[in-house]
């Protein structure tokens, strides 16, 4: 699978290393470490662009409130409903979290595999370095609970930034979608961990 890399994520190739053949559960494993980087990579330029979005809005939103005449109010109305249409739109994208969702369904779905094949503790030998098949579960979950949570922050962001009733609520909005406070430092070092174990990062 070819990763795509942009941003400051990473400034290592993934993609086009040379490594050993994987078939099976190690396959779609390590299919998943890629998909999830990806997703990342894709939430980030999403989360760029609704930043921007974000500040336009804030900003017609205070200079509709510095200069009441009728004319500019209508003008400041359609450049609100305009910017509110994009960020709505951003945010439809950002349902990439649905495919997060399958993802982690994939991973549960391969360790039911092993243990209907190996018995309740699973696989004896790792797939890859030193990881059970279970200790994929850990990652997926804390990034899924992480883009889910961020989600719905944005969501809520979404409904309120237009009519945010003061200066300071709005840039509080504005700090909020920038800073993204659910995505803690545990959702990247999870994700690397995972592309270490799988073989997309040189150990």
């Amino acid at each position: 699978m070819t990763l795509l890399l942009s941003g400051d994520v990473t400034n290592v190739t993934l993609a086009n290393r040379k490594c050993p053949a994987v078939t099976g559960s190690a396959r779609k494993i390590k299919d998943n470490g890629a998909d999830w980087h990806n997703l990342m990579l894709r939430w980030e330029k999403l989360n760029d662009e609704g930043f921007t979005t974000v500040g336009n809005i804030v900003n017609v939103r205070l200079s509709g409130v510095q200069t009441p005449e009728h004319s500019s109010l209508q003008h400041s109305t359609a450049q609100l409903h305009q910017e509110c249409c994009k960020l709505q739109d951003i945010i439809h994208k950002m349902a990439i979290v649905a495919k997060m969702q399958r993802l982690m369904a994939s991973q549960q779905g391969l360790m039911n595999l092993e243990e209907f094949q190996f018995g309740p503790e699973g696989r004896k030998v790792p797939l890859f370095h030193t990881w059970s098949t279970k200790q994929f579960d850990m990652p997926c979950s804390v990034l899924l609970d992480t883009f889910s949570r961020e989600l719905q922050l944005k969501q809520t962001i979404l409904h309120e930034v237009a009519h945010s009733p003061t200066s300071d609520l709005s840039m509080v909005y504005l700090s909020c979608w920038l800073h993204q406070p659910f995505m803690a430092a545990q959702s990247r070092v999870a994700l690397e961990a995972m592309l270490l174990e799988t073989g997309h990062r040189p150990l």
